[in-house]
């Protein structure tokens, strides 16, 4: 009796794969094991936990995503269905995703080229990604030429400065006839905010830089950025859970994660952690580095709720591999949800977080 408790599982006997055989019924039938079997885990927590009606879904960028199609293939469709609340992301992700908004081309290339030959003639490579050098220059000119405008020139957090930014990446796309092509103006349309945790450590950073020198008065809030991402959290907790996805790993997935310490422990309000933990990583966790912290590691922390572990998914998988499989897996098994729109209610979640700290305060007094 006792080793039948082992052998409950499903018994491995797939079905062979033929040509009709879709992408729901391989994930299904045929990820039995190993990280496909994560991989097939992380479909059905996405899907049948994650997307349901009272659940908030942050997701994290790291890694050259947008450069490879990765926002137009398969964030954007999620955005468009409801599937995503609200992202945080590297500032490099966003700068790359703009080319395609303004008209540039990117290439599918070969990681073993002569990188010396690709300098001389003025090719840029993302390993097997290539483009022209002055695709870059091109994007930094309309980042400086955007920014420039009278809305911008105040403080403000990342989210309503990926918004202004999403707003003209939109008009371009229109003027251009290109379609939707990125992932910034379909937040924008959405209203789906994004945020960046280090805004200076990209190529638009370094534009918003150049400009101060010359006068520019934008100013990035971190502590709204802060404050805000804690107060969607919050919202997300008080009317239902919060779902966290986490592509890769870096400063965007401990920005996303940290909402749960910066409400219960910084600012002293109760609180149990996210409710839904899914990462799609290549790190280790022996390594002690952020990106390969486990689920029950980050219950250590405050930032997972402990009552709500199983409901945790680590696949360690090329994120290229495993995000377009979620994506298609969701949207064939899932019905669009209504959108947030939370990048409408800033201000009143602010107040509302604001509102909770000064009741702990009272309380210390």
């Amino acid at each position: 009796m006792k080793k039948k408790k082992f052998l409950t599982g499903r018994q491995i006997l797939p079905e062979q794969i033929t040509a009709e055989t879709s992408l729901s019924e391989l994930v299904d039938g045929s990820f039995l094991a190993y990280n496909a079997a994560r991989l097939r885990e992380a479909c059905h927590l996405y899907v049948r936990k994650m997307l349901e009606p009272d659940v908030t879904v942050g997701v994290s960028l790291t890694g050259a995503l947008t450069p490879a199609g990765l926002g137009m293939s398969s964030l954007i469709p999620l955005i468009e269905q409801g599937f995503i609340d609200w992202i945080i992301s590297t500032g490099a992700n966003l700068y790359h995703d703009a080319h395609f908004a303004i008209g540039h081309n990117l290439h599918v290339g070969s990681p073993f080229i002569d990188d010396r030959a690709l300098r001389k003639e003025g090719v840029i490579r993302i390993y097997d990604v290539l483009f022209e050098y002055d695709v870059l220059l091109s994007t930094d000119e309309f980042f400086r030429t955007v920014i420039k405008g009278p809305e911008f020139q105040k403080g403000m957090a990342t989210s309503e400065f990926h918004y202004l930014l999403g707003k003209y990446l939109s008009e371009r796309e229109k003027a251009l006839g290109i379609g939707k092509v990125s992932l910034l103006s379909a937040a924008y349309a959405a209203a789906v905010p994004i945020y960046s945790p280090s805004p200076g450590d990209s190529s638009i950073g370094m534009n918003i830089a150049r400009e101060a020198l010359v006068g520019n008065k934008l100013q990035i809030d971190i502590s709204r950025d802060i404050n805000e991402t804690a107060a969607i959290v919050l919202n997300a907790k008080r009317k239902g859970k919060s779902a966290v996805w986490i592509l890769g790993g870096g400063s965007p997935k401990n920005f996303l994660l940290q909402t749960e310490p910066h409400i219960q422990e910084i600012l002293g309000i109760e609180d149990a952690g996210h409710d839904y933990f899914l990462q799609i990583t290549d790190a280790r966790p022996d390594t002690g580095g952020l990106s390969g912290a486990t689920p029950s590691e980050a219950v250590s922390w405050g930032k997972v709720d402990p009552n709500m572990l199983p409901d945790a998914v680590v696949c360690y998988s090329d994120v290229s591999i495993a995000l377009p499989v979620i994506t298609a897996y969701a949207l064939a098994n899932h019905e669009p949800r209504e959108r947030s729109r939370l990048y409408e209610k800033r201000e009143a979640l602010h107040e509302q977080l604001l509102s909770e700290f000064k009741r702990t305060q009272t309380g210390l007094q």
